[in-house]
């Protein structure tokens, strides 16, 4: 079966103007032309596009798809086998939603009154945490499965808010508690894994309705910021002398989003069970001293000091998911450099 661009428009739901744009950048070239010169697609045309289509689902680009297409092609079983598994994704995702719908209807009718703006933006997050994470992964996600996080995350919220409304600085010991119990939130919130704090740090990036859902502003996102990084200065400062605060004062928090992806790359290599010799993981216990001594400089014996810190002081370390295992895999890695 040959079809003409006008054919091929309203059998699959295209315009003709679509189908025109993928002509002139060479995404789908009608493979044939009739005797009068007419553009006529064929069945290997029909089957690109049915690519091109389900590529553009999966939220790539027109360019991103070209590259995708211009190498091996996966059988066209396997497309279809993955849009099926898309499509019962979203269905699971309706019927879910659907649920929750009818449970509210049905409090309606026993002549309860439930908070439907607090229902509608509960369901509102939760789309869009599926947008960042796998169904598997959401169910180890505290923020989404445990009902008790997100009323307590929007407490605390709103007292940051109202601490920055009233004009309180960073360096207040009041504020230090509401940033101390920020990081203990995000351990609790993400189960202390960094990936996941990763990720939540995107959708506030690349979603703004997030944030109008949160109310984790901008402004409010850099004071909590600058408190915490203000409440571990005053930790460090019991155990360190003025001479070293001045650097740590100078340089901590500089580095601030680079130590998760490095956690999350080095809680990989230990659950790839990697040897801490292997040259991967020497790399990246390289950068760890690196990112280390970008504030704590090279004097050993301040490291020994910011180490005891660490391990006396609890809020240091709080939801940043490092714990003993992961030092000790780093110590073992920094005391065994592989063999040449």
């Amino acid at each position: 079966m040959e079809l003409t661009v006008g054919e091929l428009a309203k059998r699959s739901g295209l315009t003709v103007r679509t189908l025109h744009h993928y002509d002139a950048i060479g995404l789908l070239v009608p493979s044939l032309r009739s005797a009068a010169g007419y553009r006529l697609y064929d069945r290997a045309n029909i089957e690109r596009l049915h690519r091109i289509q389900a590529l553009r689902q999966l939220g790539l680009s027109l360019a991103d798809i070209g590259t995708a297409l211009s190498g091996p092609q996966a059988p066209l079983a396997e497309v279809i086998d993955r849009q099926i598994a898309q499509l019962d994704h979203e269905i699971a995702n309706a019927s879910r939603l659907r649920s929750q719908l009818g449970r509210l209807r049905a409090q309606l009718d026993t002549g309860q009154a439930p908070d439907l703006a607090d229902w509608l933006e509960t369901l509102e997050t939760m789309s869009l945490y599926e947008k960042y994470f796998s169904p598997e992964e959401l169910k180890a996600l505290p923020l989404h499965t445990d009902p008790d996080v997100l009323p307590q995350w929007s407490a605390l919220v709103t007292a940051v808010q109202s601490a920055m409304d009233r004009g309180a600085a960073v360096d207040d010991a009041d504020v230090h508690l509401l940033a101390l119990n920020w990081m203990a939130m995000l351990e609790r919130g993400t189960g202390n894994n960094p990936a996941f704090l990763l990720r939540l740090h995107a959708i506030n990036e690349q979603e703004p309705q997030m944030r109008e859902l949160s109310g984790i502003s901008r402004e409010l996102e850099r004071f909590v910021e600058q408190a915490v990084i203000s409440a571990r200065l005053a930790i460090f400062a019991r155990y360190l002398d003025e001479h070293e605060m001045q650097r740590v004062r100078a340089n901590y928090g500089h580095e601030m989003y680079n130590w998760p992806a490095l956690i999350v790359e080095l809680r990989k290599a230990m659950a790839d069970q990697r040897p801490p010799d292997d040259l991967h993981v020497q790399a990246l216990a390289q950068r760890w001293m690196t990112l280390f001594r970008s504030y704590a400089g090279d004097d050993p014996s301040t490291h020994e000091r910011i180490r005891e810190a660490y391990a006396k002081e609890p809020d240091l370390r709080r939801g940043s998911a490092v714990d003993e295992a992961l030092m000790g895999y780093l110590r073992k890695a920094w005391a065994h450099p592989p063999q040449p």
